[in-house]
């Protein structure tokens, strides 16, 4: 009997260390499934402490001995419209691009041409501070060319004057000569051109380069620039850039001009990423960086880029960085803002570094109206407004069904209005200025049609258009109002990059940026109409690795 009791007790002792086992093991087990769920995100200091932005003199000093030498230039008494200070490629960097430095006698005001060798490619730009001493950035030359420039002097008292000089540039080079610029179509009286518009190209690497409506090539820079091409408010360019070509990552971002000209350096670090990741990415992939799609410049002059926070997370975060120190005054961390499945569970795309590019986050525009921000996500499928200084959702637009969205995110997700095509893999994501009234506005951005999450799989991979949608906030809908491209078919098919610009005469400028039919290795940019008619229909081709175009701008040269 005893035996039976003392047999009774191993067992229940065994069930108790056997149930025991199983708690502490589902315990342990649950805590690492939580862990892997749930990551520790990193903290704001940490982030900035990784990213190390700071203001570089690195750059500007290799300018000094230059700028004194112009600056003694523009003392001197010898330069008169007779005999002007005339330096090509002043910096080094801008080869088809000249300074022209020289002195009157009275204030005037300073306007010149560059003459175009067909009707409409003349570049013509106006310096309107009226003064004695005139320092004309002159931009917009032809390569391996002895380039006639006049000058137009108006001075006070009306009396106007002109100077023709002559500039020679020397030939393009080979990476850009080899480039294969097709011009399929260029009605110039219908382009939004003006006097001095060119169509410039920022591409994944390589250099950035502008042409005419001929496609001559009329500006580069020697610089490899990659994604990042602003205009800032002052007049001056932001842009991504090496410390020299041959090196891995683009971490140096600039406040430059058109003739190369350096302002400030913000420098990044490469705390981020580590030596090894640096170079197996850079063999498989091209090009790694902490700044990878966009930078914005706020109303405070600040500037908001989006960022790598040096986790295993990759193209989530934001910082606003302060114009004059440098230094990151802001972070945002969308980990801490979207739900934890969104990033925690994240399997659409795969990467062979081992990286998470869940958000994928490949533009921002800043809405003055309402003090907010538009982020576009590739790998969400996901055009998204919040209000900036709260961070707070105004409106999700996506195909991702709203029960999958947080209770308290729901009522902002919105309803595609019938005939109104779900986005997929989007880019250039804008609100287009001037469009907010009576509770609705336009966006428009750059629909690659490439169902990465939650787009369209039907149609994905059939076409990509420019798109503007009527935002309705009083009944949460979006509309399609325009479209272009679903009738150019998978031949003008992008999976990845591109982008849709609203112009100044009210046409539209698209980039088809990486034509799959061509595996990537073209471009072709297209100017149409309001009414889809084409005015302007370019095609490049041997872009050489990497060199696919990122973005289309039209800028006014300056």
């Amino acid at each position: 009997m005893r035996e039976k009791k003392n047999r009774k007790k191993v067992w229940q002792w065994g069930l108790i260390v056997i149930i025991g086992i199983f708690i502490i093991g589902g315990s342990v087990y649950g805590h690492k499934v939580y862990r892997e769920q749930h990551p520790k995100l990193l903290t704001d200091e940490q982030i900035k402490d990784n990213l190390d932005i700071h203001l570089s003199s690195g750059l500007l000093d290799k300018q000094k001995e230059l700028n004194q030498k112009y600056d003694k230039a523009t003392r001197d008494a010898q330069y008169t419209p007779d005999k002007m200070f005339i330096q090509a490629n002043p910096y080094k960097t801008s080869p088809l691009t000249a300074l022209v430095i020289f002195k009157t006698d009275t204030p005037a005001k300073v306007s010149y041409t560059v003459a175009g060798k067909t009707d409409n490619t003349a570049i013509t730009n106006t310096v309107n501070k009226q003064t004695k001493n005139h320092r004309v950035n002159v931009v917009g030359l032809y390569a391996d060319t002895d380039n006639k420039v006049t000058f137009k002097i108006t001075k006070q008292n009306g009396q106007v004057e002109e100077k023709v000089i002559n500039i020679k540039t020397e030939p393009l080079p080979t990476r850009l000569a080899d480039v294969n610029i097709k011009v399929n179509m260029a009605s110039k009286d219908q382009m939004a051109i003006g006097n001095n518009g060119l169509t410039v190209f920022t591409r994944t690497t390589k250099n950035p380069f502008a042409i005419d409506a001929d496609g001559a090539i009329r500006w580069y820079s020697t610089e490899y620039n990659q994604h990042i091409f602003k205009t800032l408010k002052n007049g001056h360019l932001l842009i991504l850039r090496k410390q020299n070509n041959s090196e891995l990552v683009y971490n140096d971002l600039i406040e430059t001009d058109y003739v190369g000209k350096i302002y400030r350096h913000y420098q990044f670090s490469n705390k981020t990423s580590s030596t090894e990741n640096l170079k197996s990415t850079n063999k498989k992939d091209g090009e790694t960086t902490v700044v990878h799609h966009d930078v914005i410049e706020l109303p405070n002059g600040n500037l908001l880029a989006t960022v790598s926070d040096g986790s295993k997370y990759i193209e989530d975060t934001m910082v606003e960085i302060n114009r004059k120190t440098g230094k990151a005054e802001r972070v945002i961390d969308f980990k801490k803002l979207f739900p934890d499945e969104t990033y925690a569970h994240y399997n659409a795309t795969k990467r062979s570094d081992g990286k998470i590019d869940w958000l994928h986050q490949n533009s921002i525009n800043y809405d003055q109206e309402d003090d907010s921000i538009i982020i576009s996500s590739r790998h969400q499928d996901l055009i998204m407004k919040f209000d900036y200084k709260t961070m707070k959702p105004k409106w999700i637009l996506s195909g991702k069904p709203k029960a999958k969205w947080p209770k308290e995110w729901r009522q902002y997700v919105l309803k595609y209005a019938d005939g109104t095509s779900i986005n997929g893999g989007q880019h250039d994501a804008r609100v287009v200025p001037g469009s907010q009234k009576d509770g609705q506005e336009i966006i428009s951005f750059y629909d690659n049609n490439s169902a990465v999450s939650y787009g369209d799989k039907e149609t994905t991979t059939k076409y990509s258009a420019g798109r503007e949608l009527k935002i309705n906030l009083k009944n949460m809908t979006a509309k399609e109002i325009w479209s272009y491209g679903q009738a150019l078919g998978e031949a003008n098919y992008t999976d990845r990059i591109g982008s849709n610009r609203l112009l100044d005469n009210g046409n539209y400028l698209i980039d088809f940026g990486y034509l799959n039919a061509k595996n990537g290795d073209a471009s072709n940019i297209l100017e149409v109409t309001p009414e889809g008619y084409q005015v302007f229909n370019v095609e490049l081709s041997n872009l050489q690795s990497k060199g696919y175009v990122y973005r289309a701008y039209r800028i006014k040269i300056s």
